[in-house]
């Protein structure tokens, strides 16, 4: 059995000494399947570069405003804090620079126009999502305290940040928020090698302006990283969800959620106002740029759900939440 070259700890509901895995959910495809969609995937085909109005953020915010900067990155701003999730400002979504996916859209903030940022809540270790030139230039411009689940403090090592780790159902606090770490169904890997040897997790975000819900991915397993939240936590003021990557349905279903099931996630979560991200800046998956927003809006006329609860926020649009 391979060393697990991030992690060392006790088996658990969802560790098994050398890997982590989704209790009773469906496992992610593996390597064979990938390859059977590249040969039968009908990709669509993206722009090369789409327009963005950007925006220069309010030092700092006291209440609750969200803003997009791209596909996982976003900008929560409360309680006088500022907190960026997943960040990504380089050109591709790769271990290369040279290859691998590439922007369409430009972030929506520019890096020199954010404000203080005084934390970064890293949700799992794909390129997507955590990338280490972007998390370098935040140490020296910002020295964030990284949030994040077990396993990602053995990849940050290089960067000088401070990091924070904890495992499901446990908590960390930064200063007047506690920061939960829930379960969501997905998995990890920067190579080969490594699948699944650190942990993924989604956030609970409970501070003074109430409690937000930030998934960076998660496939929809019959809606369980959903259903137990409102008695774990009660009433949530948002839920920042994914609602991208998700064709074709048979290779994605198992890691990402499609728009429809994030409707579905967003009424079992029992959340007031819902937040749409990981779309429309890297092409991963088969659909195309415009579909994850089309498609959300059908699923909220089709669920009755009104149209301004739930919102596909473009790169550089800001949303000041409004209260429960």
């Amino acid at each position: 059995m391979p060393r697990n070259r991030y992690y060392s700890g006790p088996v658990s509901d969802h560790f098994d000494g050398t890997r982590f895995f989704n209790p009773g959910g469906e496992a992610p495809r593996g390597f064979r399947d990938m390859l059977r969609w590249q040969r039968e995937g009908q990709r669509q085909q993206w722009p090369a570069r789409v327009p963005v109005t950007k925006t220069r953020p309010e030092a700092q915010v006291a209440d609750l405003t969200i803003t997009m900067v791209g596909h996982a990155t976003l900008l929560i701003q409360t309680a006088g804090l500022n907190l960026l999730t997943d960040p990504v400002w380089s050109e591709r979504a790769s271990p290369f620079q040279f290859a691998g996916p590439r922007r369409v859209a430009d972030p929506g903030i520019d890096f020199a126009h954010l404000p203080k940022i005084d934390a970064v809540l890293l949700s799992h270790n794909h390129y997507d999502h955590l990338d280490l030139l972007t998390l370098k230039r935040l140490k020296a411009a910002h020295d964030p305290v990284v949030l994040t689940p077990l396993g990602n403090d053995a990849i940050l090592k290089g960067t000088g940040l401070r990091v924070l780790t904890a495992d499901w159902g446990e908590i960390l606090h930064f200063g007047p928020l506690a920061v939960h770490l829930e379960p969501c169904h997905h998995w990890s890997a920067r190579g080969t090698r490594d699948r699944s040897m650190a942990l993924w997790a989604a956030f609970v975000i409970e501070g003074p302006s109430g409690k937000i819900l930030h998934i960076g991915d998660t496939g929809f397993d019959e809606g369980r990283p959903y259903r137990d939240l409102p008695a774990r936590h009660g009433p949530l003021r948002a839920a920042i969800l994914p609602i991208g990557a998700y064709e074709p349905r048979w290779f994605m279903r198992a890691q990402h959620q499609d728009p429809h099931e994030a409707l579905q996630g967003f009424r079992l979560s029992g959340a007031r106002w819902g937040v749409g991200h990981h779309w429309g800046t890297f092409q991963l998956t088969d659909e195309g740029r415009e579909a994850p927003p089309v498609a959300l809006t059908e699923a909220l006329s089709a669920q009755d759900v009104a149209p301004d609860a739930f919102r596909a926020l473009a790169p550089g649009e800001s949303w000041a939440i409004p209260p429960l």
